[in-house]
């Protein structure tokens, strides 16, 4: 298999033997040797790292450590991301295995995968499988996250279905991001940083009383960077950055039985992303470099050059507003979290990716609005026994527009193919001349004008509530039953209106109107292969040759002439038994150029764009310390995920409806049917696990069995989204963590996940039938090693730090839909070609990330940091390329970065 990496797979492999045995024997970044031990405290103690298992955890509603907690997370603390520079969650898979996490289309959109189940990033109508919350604020999107994490005390990951704990369900997940509080004693931090690519970050922090009772803290943040890629076009870059952020907090605490915390944020970035590179050229390149345009080379993806004829850009704007009040009444903690978000992104791209002007623009202004409320209640209900009790409640409006218009060369490039498709037997103006006369309308310079294409609105309300509760009971000293239970009703009403003006895209080629045309093709091309076969040429005959057959002045002479008769009649029949068949068509190599046609708009006289869903989920875990240093548990879960709305220009209506829509006659030209939405998601886990803390190791082993039911595939097709229902997808896993002190100044970190996924059931995916196949994208092993040692230099730590994550060679996606062969109606003729041509792109990754800090009791602290230390370089993933048929395009990773950052703490 062909992979499109670059870098250091031999080096990796000498890597891991070195480290094999230490990988056996010891999460990553969740643990790391408390600073107290040195006598250094640079860091305050609600962010400093706690030794092993004994890191506090929230997400579970209630302080437990790691080691207490029954459940499969991994927690990164503020000295993980400051030492390993983790700059926004893309960089949290460098250091939890059983994350990945993928930045595409534009700034706003990342993907987040908790053991290989995720989706939604780039398609607004689809909430994510694994869900984020910041300060207990669920993020519904990703444009919605915070970038450059200000002030965090801890980031936890929960993994599997999440639906007893949090009112909002994550069928895959959850990420919970902690930051600071206000304090009470004055204090605060600034930072600065100066890296390769002209790196400039700067943040600053300040918190301290207001009164008695009241305390505030601002942040503040600045994040600048040339790009990555050169962009040969336009003489720009892309792929830089260019961001701020700000965020306010007020707390009021009465140091007795009620405290509330107010938080506002505000963050914007105007970037130009992301750059795309051509992985496959197909025919249409030809036709691009004849109109003196230029593309990627292909054989070379990793030069860090991309084509545009004019920049890609991204302009977001991101608010929110939140309340917490916790109330202590007796034993029990009554919490309130009120909360609005709103986010605002324009994005920009050349979604032809080449200097041609072909597309210009593909553009899109979405806007999401966001409230969420949630009330929840927890204590102990008598000894041995506590509770939670919750509902959440969210509210969320989204509004989308899009557009993508042809540019002034893709009236010649479209020529170009249509004469290639053909074998020179069409061009634009004579189809402009055959239709005109077969319509009687005149399409004389109709196709593939400057101007036209396709412009779309969306709006999509969804309302959904939650009661949701859990009750931990301990049934004999150290052995614990846990249920809980969720219950969620979810309603989306949904508009889809689009209208084409590609008037190409609207021609029906089996219609009756076209009749005698077809059958004059198909008469000449049986003419051309018949003759072919009888001069023995091994090609079809051309039309001087088919002339001189018939008059006698071929080879075959008068032998020809007096058969040509009987090839003649034989070309005739064969036309006049084919001229209606949809898959003779001689018109139909041409409808990949047919790829904006009209669309039917929701709500019509058969879509009302309603959805409706609920579910119970439920948990059933139990736990039983072993001894005060081994614990053991096992549990099994379901969670639910709602139906996801298409909101994409390849939304279509379900086979199921087809013949309803033609019976109201509202089918459009050229209709093909998928899906408008994907039903919800059901997911369940049988985990098992253990946990061991003791004075020089700590280790976390988990076993589990994964099925998603439903599973919400999102696929990118090269001009929308196919959004599906997988039948089932399952993963079998196997996740090891540990950390070794081998002395009071080392520490030792590994982890291991295993995974073994398969798409038990797809029938239906945009690549056709996949059922039996594994998923693209989720690597088999994926391990992360790493350490650091403190000197203590006197009043000053120097802290050496490595860590390296190998993840294995992986397949980027299961087909290609733009290579299947396919009917005029949509349906899989032939899937394999699909499949065939993705089966080339492959990843594997070695991320190599170190850094020296310098840390003083005086408060100050330099750093000398990389990541990606071995540039290697891979695709996050390929797609077919849009209006570039058999085309392949592709998202380079980001290359070698390194710096200096510069802290001081008071």
């Amino acid at each position: 298999m062909t992979s499109f990496a670059a870098g250091s797979a031999g080096f990796s492999r000498k890597f891991l033997c070195g480290v094999a045995a230490l990988a056996l024997m010891t999460p990553a970044a969740a643990f790391a040797q408390d600073e107290a031990e040195t006598g250094q405290d640079i860091y305050p103690p609600e962010e400093e790292e706690a030794i092993g298992n004994a890191i506090v955890v929230t997400a579970t509603k209630r302080e437990q450590t790691l080691q207490e907690v029954p459940v499969a997370v991994s927690v990164t603390t503020a000295e993980t991301l400051e030492r390993d520079q983790i700059r926004d969650l893309k960089d949290l898979q460098t250091v939890v295995p059983s994350l990945s996490v993928g930045q595409r289309q534009s700034s706003a959109n990342t993907g987040f995968f908790i053991r290989g189940f995720g989706n939604g990033a780039n398609n607004a109508g689809i909430e994510p499988s694994v869900g984020v919350f910041v300060d207990g604020v669920y993020r519904s999107r990703t444009a919605s996250q915070l970038f450059d994490l200000p002030n965090v005390q801890r980031i936890e990951i929960l993994r599997g279905p999440q639906s007893t704990l949090f009112g909002k369900n994550a069928s895959a997940g959850v990420i919970s991001v902690t930051t600071q509080e206000p304090q009470f004693d004055l204090g605060g931090s600034a930072e600065a940083t100066y890296g390769n690519h002209d790196q400039f970050v700067t943040k600053g922090y300040i918190t301290g009383p207001l009164g008695e009772n009241m305390a505030a803290s601002l942040a503040a943040g600045y994040n600048r960077r040339d790009g990555f890629f050169e962009d040969l076009g336009t003489g720009e870059d892309s792929n830089n950055r260019n961001r701020w952020f700000a965020r306010g907090q007020f707390l009021l605490d009465n140091f007795d039985n009620l405290s509330v915390r107010f938080i506002a944020d505000y963050d914007s970035i105007d970037e130009r992303c992301c750059g795309v590179v051509n992985v496959q050229s197909g025919p249409s390149t030809a036709a691009i470099l004849a109109l003196g345009g230029q593309v990627t080379d292909p054989n070379d993806p990793f030069a860090d050059v991309i084509y545009n004829n004019f920049p890609s850009t991204n302009e977001i704007d991101n608010w929110g507003l939140s309340a917490q009040a916790d109330w202590d009444v007796g034993a029990f903690t009554l919490t309130s979290i009120t909360a609005y978000r709103d986010t605002e992104a324009v994005t920009v791209q050349d979604s032809d990716f080449s200097s041609a002007d072909l597309i210009y623009p593909n553009s899109q202004d979405l806007g999401i609005g966001t409230f969420t409320q949630e009330f929840r209640v927890t204590g102990e209900l008598f000894p041995g026994l506590d509770a939670l009790l919750g509902v959440f409640y969210i509210n969320e409006n989204v509004e989308q527009a899009n557009q993508l218009l042809y540019g002034s060369d893709f009236r010649n490039y479209a020529n170009l193919l249509v004469t290639q498709a053909s074998g020179g037997a069409f061009t634009v103006p004579a189809l402009e001349q055959v239709f005109s006369a077969a319509y009687g309308q005149d399409f004389t310079n109709q196709f593939f004008q400057d101007g036209q294409g396709f412009t779309e609105a969306y709006t999509l309300d969804s309302e959904a509530y939650s009661i949701f509760g859990q009750v931990d009971f301990e049934i004999v000293p150290g052995l614990v039953l846990t249920l809980g239970g969720n219950y969620t009703d979810d309603s989306k009403q949904f508009t889809q209106n689009a209208n084409s003006t590609d008037v190409f895209s609207a021609i029906d080629f089996d219609s009756a109107q076209l009749a005698p045309f077809r059958g004059q093709v198909l008469t000449q091309g049986a003419l051309a292969q018949t003759v072919g076969a009888q001069l023995g040429l091994g090609r079809p005959a051309t039309a001087a040759e088919v002339q001189a057959f018939a008059t006698g002045m071929s080879p075959a002479g008068a032998a020809g002439a007096a058969a040509f008769p009987t090839i003649l009649a034989g070309a005739q029949q064969f036309a006049a038994a084919n001229v209606n068949n949809p898959l003779a068509n001689p018109l139909n190599p041409l409808r990949a150029l047919q790829f904006l046609p009209p669309f039917l708009n929701v709500p019509n006289a058969v879509e009302d764009g309603k959805i409706s869903d609920d579910n119970f989920s439920y948990t059933i875990r139990l736990a039983y310390d072993v001894t005060p240093d081994v614990n053991v548990y096992a549990s099994y879960a379901t969670g639910f995920k709602a139906s996801s709305v298409n909101l994409s220009r390849d939304a279509r209506p379900s086979l199921a409806d087809r013949q309803a829509i033609i019976a109201a006659g509202l089918a459009q030209p050229n209709q093909t049917y998928g899906s408008r939405f994907a039903g919800p998601e059901d997911s369940e886990v049988l985990e098992a696990g253990v946990k061991a803390n003791f004075d020089y190791v700590s280790a976390a082993l988990t076993v589990f069995d994964q099925t998603i039911d439903g599973f919400q595939s999102n696929i990118f097709n090269g001009s929308g989204f196919v959004l599906a229902n997988a039948g089932r997808q399952s993963t079998f896993g196997v996740e090891f963590e540990s950390t070794v002190f081998p002395t009071s100044d080392l520490t030792l970190n590994a982890a291991v996940t295993y995974l073994d996924p398969l798409y038990d059931s797809f029938v239906q995916s945009a690549q056709g039938d996949i059922s039996g196949t594994r998923p693209a994208g989720i690597p088999e092993w994926t391990v992360i090693v790493g350490g650091q040692y403190e000197f203590d230099l006197g009043g000053a730590l120097l802290i050496p730090r490595v860590n390296y994550l190998w993840s294995s060679d992986t397949q980027l996606v299961e087909g290609l839909p733009a290579f299947a062969v396919r009917g005029p109606d949509g349906s899989f003729v032939d899937a394999q070609p699909a499949l065939d041509a993705a089966a080339p792109f492959s990843r594997e990754v070695n991320d190599l990330t170190a850094s020296i800090t310098y840390e003083s009791d005086a408060g100050y602290a330099i750093s000398l940091w990389g990541r990606n230390l071995l540039d290697d370089r891979y695709l996050g993933t390929v797609f077919d390329t849009p209006a570039q048929p058999r085309s392949v395009s592709g998202y380079p990773n980001d290359p070698r970065t390194y710096g200096i950052t510069a802290r001081y703490r008071f």
